[in-house]
């Protein structure tokens, strides 16, 4: 059963893979990969804050502790 899974997946995926050397030109022509960046930069930095932000809220409650 998870070989037919496996087969099946593998079918379906390869034109994927098979056309993204044309969507990733079609990305660049088209100034989307920007886009794309600034996206990913902007989540990237949200996570970062988000962590900091965390990070500090503990070590305020572990010197409250004592």
């Amino acid at each position: 059963m998870k070989n037919i899974f496996y087969s099946l997946l593998f079918l379906f995926a390869m034109p994927l893979f098979g056309n993204a050397q044309a969507n990733e030109n079609l990305m660049y022509s088209s100034g989307r990969i920007y886009v794309v960046v600034a996206v990913l930069l902007a989540i990237f930095i949200g996570i970062i804050f988000y962590l900091i932000k965390i990070d500090r809220k503990i070590e305020k409650l572990k010197k409250g502790d004592h």
